[in-house]
């Protein structure tokens, strides 16, 4: 008897622990230092970061055409070619009015148009009140607040989704149950859009009190049938919970576990996934969800966390690992139960240049491409979030994720194939400090001064933003003795600036060049600089450097000729990645920096008056 109780208590024991086991969980021991802005993390070998859109209230028709300077939570999907974001918009901070949702499209994810608006701002009716809230709507437009942004039907339709909200003071909730409703147009083939229609009303909402009609009204039979379709799948309807009326059937799990996604493990059960890293499976297509509770190891406060199948039969997990909204990281699981790794995607926070309420510092909100809506043909992984709540931005995240890199850079530019040339170089390229590849002049002198360079394809940092700069830069074994040499051409030398640094695995500098605004090639000598030559415009620099992190010491070479045996500024144990970059390192935000920023930056739109270019001829490591 005894032994066969033993049996029971062990089996449920066993049974326990398996169910235990059933969440999500990171079981790496990578974690971020909040007081970095990349959070000491590695990055994902080959990240573009791509500003898409921004934001500029001086002069709206480099912006959005409207000088809006709230906008957040884009969306992602990928079809009939082209890649399209859905965005929220306030004229200045979240939830106060007027609100709108646009639209960007791509055909390659790198290059975008501008914005269009897709769902307009709306007229609340005059007299409209909120129970337990003693504000009433007068002269009033909603906000719009969702959490899905795009739908792809069986029938191949694009139906793109928003919701109305109503916000009677800028402390209200848009997303309380106590909206108008979900409102939903089809995006057509030709990039036109068909009508808005609402396709949920919440509570005292409906046909005749409202501006747009409801979607049965539609005489096009296949726009019916796609909008059934979605009302019928429980794992889209999910994703409507905030906004949702509270007891509304549609919504499977109705307690407000916020900002939903979800993927499919090999067997067909579905992992969920809610803000602050709360997790759930559910074995019926999200009719019913087992216990939430948060992932175990996962670290992730009150912004969104994405995860996802990719295209070499992994997952991936990308949030932001902290109690902040930075830095935007990835793990990877090769079940999609067990997380093992942290990598950098991210660690860039440009200066907020517009303050608003409730504008967050950080890359945030992130969201990829929902299973159905597209896959993209580069089989990557591809994401958009918002910087600061004011700028939306997009990564392609090579996939299968690699974070070291397996061999010395040996790259040549004009030698390369310009649409593969950059794959395996990280980029941060804003709109104003792009960075891609380009035509070197044809005038630009060689290093020998006879003849000329130039006339081909070369890697081109471009800078005309005051508050943000471009950055590349390229990953190497981890080395203690290395060579690296670079050939490098300024088109100026009187303003604009290229940092050039080299750092350890965790993005500590160790060494830093610039070709700064005064004409002066210089090193980073502690607090202060080594001035060791002058520089001239259009004239080609080989630049070799020997370190040696050991004794700190290392040497630069310019065109065949040492200039320069100096110390690094900071030790490093080994180098692994080299950084150009068009502007000084940053810092600010910190972690003791206020939550809220409620003052604009001065001449917050402006541009400079001269574009600095930088051109990179090649690049090439070797241990020594």
């Amino acid at each position: 008897m005894k032994t066969s109780v033993t049996i029971c208590i062990l089996g449920l024991l066993l049974s326990t622990a398996v169910k235990a086991q059933e969440s999500i969980r990171y079981t790496g021991n990578t974690l971020v230092n909040v007081d970095y802005h990349h959070g000491q993390l590695c990055p994902v070998m080959g990240v573009h970061n791509i500003q898409i859109m921004r934001a500029n209230r001086e002069h709206p028709e480099l912006g959005d055409k409207m000088g809006w300077t709230y906008n957040h939570a884009p969306m992602l999907a990928y079809w009939n070619k082209r890649f399209y974001v859905e965005y929220l918009s306030d004229e200045k901070g979240e939830s106060i009015p007027p609100g709108q949702t646009l639209l960007l499209s791509s055909e390659d994810g790198h290059s975008w148009g501008m914005p269009v608006v897709l769902f307009p701002p709306y007229k609340i009716p005059d007299g409209t009140v909120k129970e337990g809230h003693p504000g009433v709507a007068k002269n009033l437009f909603a906000v719009m607040h969702q959490r899905m942004g795009f739908y792809v039907s069986k029938s191949n339709k694009l139906l793109a989704l928003g919701f109305y909200g109503i916000c009677l003071d800028a402390k209200d909730d848009p997303n309380d149950g106590n909206g108008i409703g979900r409102v939903v147009r089809e995006i057509l083939p030709d990039g036109k859009f068909g009508p808005v229609y609402f396709i949920r009303y919440n509570k005292k909402w409906n046909k005749d009190n409202t501006s747009y009609p409801f979607y049965t009204m539609s005489k096009d039979k296949g726009f019916v049938a796609a909008c059934n379709e979605l009302l019928a799948t429980p794992l889209m309807t999910q994703q409507w919970n905030e906004e949702a009326d509270r007891d509304d059937p549609l919504i499977s799990l109705q307690k407000q576990y916020k900002a939903f996604c979800y993927y499919h493990l090999p067997d067909g059960r579905v992992v969920g996934l809610w803000k602050n890293a709360l997790t759930s499976m559910s074995r019926d297509e999200g009719r019913t969800w087992g216990t939430v509770a948060r992932a175990p190891g996962f670290v992730n406060s009150n912004a969104k966390i994405w995860g996802q199948r990719t295209p070499d039969g992994r997952f991936a997990t990308v949030y932001n690992p902290s109690e902040y909204r930075w830095p935007l990281a990835l793990s990877v699981s090769k079940d999609g139960i067990d997380y093992t790794n942290l990598l950098l995607v991210n660690g860039e926070i440009t200066p907020m240049r517009y303050g608003g309420n409730y504008k967050s510092y950080g890359p945030q909100y992130v969201r990829g491409i929902e299973e159905g809506n597209g896959t993209p043909p580069d089989s990557n992984l591809w994401v958009t979030y918002s910087m600061n709540k004011e700028d939306i931005w997009v990564s392609v995240i090579p996939v299968p994720v690699i974070d070291k890199a397996p061999t010395h850079v040996n790259d040549v530019f004009p030698e390369l194939k310009p649409s593969a040339a950059l794959k395996d170089w990280n980029i941060y390229s804003p709109r104003w400090a792009p960075v891609s590849m380009g035509i070197a002049p044809v005038g630009t002198r060689s290093s020998n001064g006879k003849g000329t360079a130039g006339g081909e394809f070369q890697l081109v940092l471009e800078d005309k933003d005051p508050f943000d700069y471009g950055k590349a830069e390229r990953l190497f074994p981890a080395s203690s003795k290395l060579s690296v040499s670079f050939t490098v051409t300024a088109a100026q030398n009187d303003h604009g600036s290229l940092h050039v640094e080299l750092q350890d695995g965790k993005g500590t500098p160790g060494l830093r060049l610039v070709f700064d605004a005064d004409s002066v090639f210089k090193a980073k000598a502690g607090a202060r600089f080594k001035n060791f030559m002058k520089y001239s415009p259009d004239s080609v620099y080989n630049v070799r450097l020997t370190i040696n992190t050991t004794n700190r010491f290392y040497t630069i070479n310019v065109n065949g000729k040492d200039v320069l045996t100096s110390l690094m500024f900071a030790p490093v144990d080994k180098l692994e990645r080299i950084v150009f970059r068009t502007g000084e390192p940053r810092h600010f935000p910190d972690a003791d920096t206020p939550a809220d920023q409620e003052y604009d930056l001065k001449q917050a739109g402006e541009q400079e008056s001269r574009t600095a270019k930088f051109y990179i001829r090649s690049l090439k490591t070797a241990e020594l």
